[in-house]
């Protein structure tokens, strides 16, 4: 078969058009708004960090707010609140108390700091229970240790736990809240609000039901423990009238 040159010279100059197009298509730049996705501005990343660091820091009044729409139920007695009736005599160690049942029946600034220690410990952060603490604040800063009073009480929460991170101990923070509670000292310069409320009852003297929220928080082995000891000795929690946390502290 014949060749015409005319024929076999538009053949080259289609394929050479070809080629051309196809290698161009392959070096196409990529457009600088990829790389922007890939690789977000320093700056944003130093605002994000910055944002975070102002939410930890933020005052004990904003902390007191509870969360809009994700807040977790706040953990109930597991007494039934409507059947047990608030009973009053003297604690375990002769101060007037009133044993309740019903949060409802606390001041409001009670209540709400009971939500916020709540909310902060079931988060499993423990740097969200700073600002509850009124850290730097002298005798209006939590009590963790008598030992040191002017230590960093979220390192010594730390210290304590059984785990690296301080879970253990706002699980047992959570747990305490659960209970019912003491209100020792009506009308005294001592008045406070205390969890749970067997810390203000003669050990010996629990009901069967009172025993089951009792080993809610401690072993049976703590619990004989305590009534060799003569009274509950694990951790307590203490709110006074106006809503500040006085004290979270194990021991007599």
């Amino acid at each position: 078969m014949r060749i015409f040159p005319g024929n076999a010279l538009t053949c080259s100059i289609a394929s050479f058009a070809a080629v051309t197009l196809f290698l161009g298509s392959v070096a196409l730049p990529i457009p600088a708004s990829a790389f922007s996705q890939l690789n977000p501005p320093a700056p944003q990343a130093r605002d994000t960090a910055k944002s975070a660091q102002q939410k930890n820091e933020k005052p004990i009044e904003q902390a007191l707010e509870a969360p809009a729409n994700n807040a977790l139920p706040a953990p109930e007695p597991l007494i039934n609140k409507q059947a047990a009736q608030s009973s009053g005599g003297a604690s375990s160690t002769g101060k007037s108390v009133e044993f309740l049942f019903d949060i409802d029946k606390a001041p409001e600034p009670v209540k709400k700091l009971r939500t916020a220690i709540v909310e902060a410990a079931a988060s499993g952060d423990l740097e969200r229970l700073r600002p509850l603490m009124n850290i730097g604040g002298g005798l209006k800063q939590t009590q963790v240790t008598a030992d040191d009073p002017g230590e960093d009480p979220i390192k010594t929460l730390h210290d304590l736990s059984g785990d690296p991170d301080g879970i253990e101990i706002q699980s047992i923070l959570l747990d305490i809240m659960s209970s019912g509670f003491a209100h020792v000292g009506q009308g005294t310069p001592d008045e406070v609000y205390v969890w749970p409320y067997f810390a203000e009852k003669d050990i010996k003297t629990l009901s069967t039901p009172e025993k089951v929220d009792l080993m809610r928080i401690v072993t049976a082995g703590d619990y004989a423990d305590m009534q060799e000891f003569g009274g509950y000795n694990f951790y307590r929690v203490g709110i006074t009238p106006d809503g500040r946390w006085k004290f979270f502290t194990s021991g007599e």
